[in-house]
């Protein structure tokens, strides 16, 4: 039997490790034919080469990870345990370069393979569209993007928007002013936000107008010139919708399309605007697309098992 040994020479064992080695458990979990052994700042693990050849790579990949944000939880244990190549899952640091210093000076980066490329897209394109299910950091990269743009002045605003409701009187059966009656549709916008803008200087904004958050009807008849333009949950928007966004874009501004193809709730029989947009565009220099899928989930670590647990059922249908 072979063995091979690795030592944390700059890293906390008890951080790395996890409350009572959990993080060691789950490498057990997912290399059952090895036994690993973790004492003090070392790790003893015995096998056959092969898997200990696999072990130490992504035993490396985990301590690049670490040494970069200084944390390490389960999901990303699992995202570099299960990725299929190193691209999947690439930790140098070259390919992860901080967006935003966020609130207490925390680092954003994005963090996964399809992230990264939505943040090289969006360099090269003025359009793009990021496509992907539940909690792929679509929307939270891309608001990363958008602050990271006015905080260098390349645009004088950002916008983020998305289809509130389809019929507005609906919105007559929530108590307050328009405003508050709006701002539980919007609420994901503003956690964003609130990760990588202090308080009172996100208030300030929003009082100036330097950053909006409005419903997509409210889009209507304006020009959005020097804006970096964020319209998320798009695969709600109808023909219509889609069309009037798109025609909004004005000098000097970014667009933005985040949507899940999967999360439609029009009414039956009509069209998503996303789905048409994305095929009447694919063609089109200038925009860019990017797929995320349930290797970028970076949410609780069962939101994976769940995504991969309906496209079961889906495909089955």
């Amino acid at each position: 039997m072979n063995e091979l040994l690795i030592e944390l020479s700059e890293i906390s064992p008890r951080e790395f490790f996890g409350q009572q080695n959990e993080h060691i458990e789950l490498l057990k979990k997912y290399f059952p034919k090895l036994k690993i052994i973790a004492r003090g700042s070392k790790i003893k693990v015995f096998g056959d080469e092969e898997m200990l050849e696999e072990f130490d790579k992504r035993f490396s990949m985990l301590m690049d990870h670490f040494g970069k944000y200084n944390k390490l939880d389960e999901n990303t244990i699992e995202r570099v345990l299960t990725s299929e190549s190193e691209e999947d899952y690439n930790t140098s640091k070259e390919s992860g370069e901080v967006l935003v210093h966020g609130v207490s000076g925390k680092a954003i980066r994005a963090q996964t393979a399809n992230q990264r490329k939505l943040v090289e897209l969006s360099k090269k394109n003025d359009l793009i569209f990021a496509i992907g299910p539940a909690g792929t950091g679509k929307t939270y990269t891309g608001v990363a993007l958008a602050v990271k743009a006015l905080k260098e002045k390349q645009v004088k605003k950002i916008i983020l928007t998305r289809p509130a409701v389809e019929a507005g009187e609906n919105l007559g059966f929530l108590p307050g002013d328009l405003k508050e009656k709006l701002d539980p549709y919007m609420q994901p916008l503003y956690d964003g936000l609130r990760d990588m803008i202090p308080a009172e200087k996100l208030e300030m904004f929003i009082e100036k107008g330097i950053i909006q958050i409005a419903p997509l009807a409210f889009m209507r008849g304006r020009t959005l010139d020097n804006a970096f333009v964020i319209l998320d949950e798009a695969q709600n928007t109808t023909h219509a919708q889609m069309k009037m966004f798109l025609t909004r874009m004005g000098k000097s501004a970014k667009f933005m399309i985040t949507g899940d193809p999967g999360q439609i709730d029009l009414p039956r029989r009509t069209i998503s605007g996303l789905k048409e947009a994305l095929l009447i565009l694919k063609d089109v220099k200038g925009v860019g697309m990017v797929y995320l899928d349930d290797k970028d989930v970076i949410r609780h670590r069962l939101v994976k098992k769940i995504i991969s647990a309906y496209k079961t059922i889906e495909h089955n249908d």
